[in-house]
């Protein structure tokens, strides 16, 4: 059986299941080229569609989550929806007088959870939209936003038994679940309400700081880092939250809380408000997950919501003592919940649990016939079909090159991880710095994270424990390849790796023949895309990247290509 999710709000995408295989999963911004679109994803079902070769009229069931009250009005009034993406994402002029407004607003809609009639509301909405596409005979289901989480992580971990915990800014009226998984049932067993939310928490010091909520709280993580540390008496942010048991409490409602950190930030530089908000959250989610071990006796642990896509608070939570086995969902955000209904609706029907995820590999794939036939129409380029792209890239990254790296399916979620990448070598300044001011154009502060040989952590990295195939961790370089690793290391030594095996062949040998040349197996791995685009999907959008940074060498498919007019 065919089971379709989709998620029509932030990050809005697409995932289909067959049984209990992962067929094709992928979001729409790929498409429209719109940074975390939130129009309905046609685009990702058409491509799920065309890629298992279906039609919509072979979908039985279809599942989307989150009924609460602001999707719903989302849904009935879209151009509602487009001005808040348009506030958020900072594309419209700022009138400040609105602003505490529009902030006030959503946050007291998304409080008040799923209410009557909402979920009514919703699915007739949502069904109308895949009636227009094409869609008959289907039967349609709503998910719990957080159940949706719960199920990517308990159902990929590999896990038998696990505590599945749940952490975000807020949907259905949660900010976080926490339920366990044994003998085949996943079972809710506690949850955190919206007006204590963590999750919002960072956004709101994400915003004070000038930045984009949902969108660049990694940045407030990397500006931490350069923070005098201090001790955790002297946080003055500590008493935001206490930890009860299973349950997060904030101390104060979310415009009081948002009014008290722009006084606070007020006072101190920004690196030093950001080191504070970034202790809490490792201070709050350490301690629930401890909490949570011990009420429930089980040691393994699986997270999703986007508030694990905080590596460094990922990584205080691995260091946990009593925690046995970690597995934190690759595509964690709102950009995951198409899967996650997809399986939650799966799992009651069929009594799935469990899903092979080695790779994150599930988007779209274009053949080298295919890409031939773009590069032909494109001109300033040079191109060769290329036999062993492999060693080709590796002897061009040795020689303090970068390249663009576009291969295969494209990768699911936020990361990428070797299909859709820009490579360079992992102990040069020089080249990283030419990426950041002419390729990536981002800010200065945040770091590159490298991908290398699984065989390798444990040489460069310290305290490696299980497998990261998705960089959902952090990890403290070994003082003793400090230089080795210096384009790949934040200013605290950390880095946040992918530990490549078998999964990707054609990305292992690269790094492979960069050992040759280098001694170590290990690349400088960035997303391909401009800072603020979303990552490449096709060869076209691959092909414009190259003229617009005025890129030199590029392996696409099969062939190698060199702009001219570099």
């Amino acid at each position: 059986m065919y089971v379709l999710g989709l998620w029509d709000g932030h990050d809005a995408g697409a995932a289909l299941l067959e049984d209990n295989k992962i067929i094709f999963a992928s979001n729409e911004e790929r498409y429209t080229r719109r940074k975390l679109e939130l129009k309905f994803p046609c685009n990702s079902i058409k491509a799920a569609l065309s890629y298992a070769d279906l039609k919509p009229s072979d979908i039985e069931v279809v599942a989307f989550p989150t009924t609460e009250l602001t999707k719903t009005l989302g849904r009935i009034l879209p151009y509602q929806k487009e001005v808040h993406y348009r506030f958020r994402r900072r594309k419209m002029p700022l009138k400040p007088r609105i602003a505490p407004l529009l902030h006030y607003i959503d946050y007291t809609q998304k409080s008040f959870g799923v209410l009557p009639l909402c979920g009514t509301v919703s699915k007739a909405l949502v069904a109308r939209s895949l009636r227009k596409m094409g869609f008959r005979g289907f039967k349609l289901y709503s998910v719990d936003h957080h159940a949706a989480h719960a199920a990517t992580a308990a159902f990929t971990s590999d896990f038998g038994k696990a505590i599945a915990i749940t952490i975000d800014g807020l949907g259905d009226g949660l900010s976080g679940s926490i339920s366990t998984l044994e003998k085949g049932t996943l079972q809710r067993q506690g949850k955190i309400s919206a007006g204590n939310s963590i999750g919002v928490f960072f956004e709101q010091v994400t915003n004070i700081i000038g930045m984009r909520e949902l969108e660049d709280e990694g940045k407030v993580m990397a500006m931490a880092c350069y923070s005098y540390p201090f001790k955790w008496e002297d946080n003055r942010l500590r008493n935001f939250f206490e930890v009860k048991g299973i349950d997060i409490k904030a101390r104060h409602l979310p415009m009081a809380q948002y009014d008290l950190l722009s006084r606070i930030a007020w006072t101190m530089p920004m690196e030093h408000f950001t080191y504070m908000a970034q202790q809490v959250l490792e201070h709050v989610l350490t301690e629930l997950v401890t909490n949570a071990i011990d009420m429930f006796g089980i040691r393994n642990v699986a997270l999703a919501g986007g508030t694990f896509s905080n590596v460094k608070a990922n990584m205080q939570i691995r260091n946990i003592k009593k925690l046995k086995e970690w597995f934190v969902f690759p595509h964690m955000g709102d950009g995951g919940t198409a899967m996650g209904a997809a399986m939650h609706v799966n799992y009651l029907l069929n009594g799935t649990t469990g899903y092979a995820l080695d790779n994150a590999y599930l988007g779209d794939e274009f053949g080298d016939d295919e890409i031939k036939m773009t590069l032909a129409k494109e001109k300033g380029i040079s191109f060769e079909k290329d036999s062993d792209k492999s060693a080709h890239a590796a002897e061009l990254i040795s020689k303090d090159n970068y390249v663009f790296w576009f291969q295969g399916r494209m990768e699911y979620g936020p990361r990428a991880l070797g299909n859709r990448s820009i490579l360079s070598r992992p102990d040069s300044e020089k080249v990283k710095e030419k990426l950041n001011i002419y390729v990536k154009q981002r800010e200065w502060f945040q770091p590159f994270c490298p991908s290398m040989l699984r065989e390798e952590a444990a040489r460069v990295l310290d305290g490696v424990k299980g497998v990261d195939r998705f960089m959902t961790m952090a990890y403290r370089v070994k003082e003793s390849k400090y230089d080795a690793m210096r384009s790949v290391m934040h200013i605290d030594n950390t880095a946040r790796p992918q530990m490549v095996g078998n999964e990707n062949p054609n990305y292992r040998r690269l790094m492979e023949k960069v050992k040759r040349h280098l001694g170590y197996g290990v690349v400088l791995n960035t997303s391909f895309n401009i800072h603020g685009m979303p990552i490449v999907m096709s060869p076209e959008d691959a092909l414009l990247t190259m003229r617009k940074t005025h890129t030199r060498h590029m392996f696409l498919g099969g062939y190698y290509v060199e702009n001219k007019g570099n």
